[in-house]
């Protein structure tokens, strides 16, 4: 059983990866709307990735003898400017979650908790993944973006996303 401090970390986590996706949903809705349909299903698959975080969360929390308590969905923004905005925007989320993630790697280290510890090794590998892949894209729409065969090529590529 995980400590009371650390079940409800847990939980505060799964809110957040839940929220994730939430984020990525409304980025998706707002690219689609845009034109952007590329960038519309990138996000959309990063919706359906965050929800596998969530579920991952929730399985380890019960697993662990533990009761998972669904919280209120903060509401996530919904007002862009452009194709650079959101992956700016997904850039600095990623980068804020791995910081979370790190955050609770070091209260399963404190309180000795091996187990924790070991199932974290998954989201921080992730985390890295989920920082250089936004922030590649970014790089790319931030030198060929301004040019609109070069953003349409962008979107092309984006909707390539498994």
């Amino acid at each position: 059983m995980l400590s009371e401090k650390m079940a409800k970390s847990l939980n505060e986590q799964h809110n957040r990866e839940i929220y994730s996706g939430y984020f990525y949903l409304g980025m998706s809705a707002y690219a689609a709307s845009s034109g952007l349909s590329g960038f519309a299903h990138w996000f959309f698959q990063q919706w359906k990735e965050e929800l596998i975080h969530a579920k991952k969360f929730m399985d380890y929390i019960i697993k662990r003898k533990n009761r998972l308590v669904l919280l209120p969905i903060e509401e996530p923004p919904q007002d862009f400017s452009s194709g650079e905005d959101l992956f700016n925007r997904t850039l600095n989320h990623e980068r804020n979650v791995s910081k979370l993630i790190a955050g609770l790697v070091e209260m399963a280290k404190d309180e000795n908790d091996r187990e924790t510890c070991e199932f974290l090794q998954w989201f921080v590998k992730e985390q890295v993944e989920e920082e250089t892949t936004p922030a590649g894209i970014l790089k790319k729409i931030r030198a060929e973006g301004k040019d609109e065969k070069a953003l349409s090529a962008i979107d092309c590529q984006l909707a390539g996303r498994k």
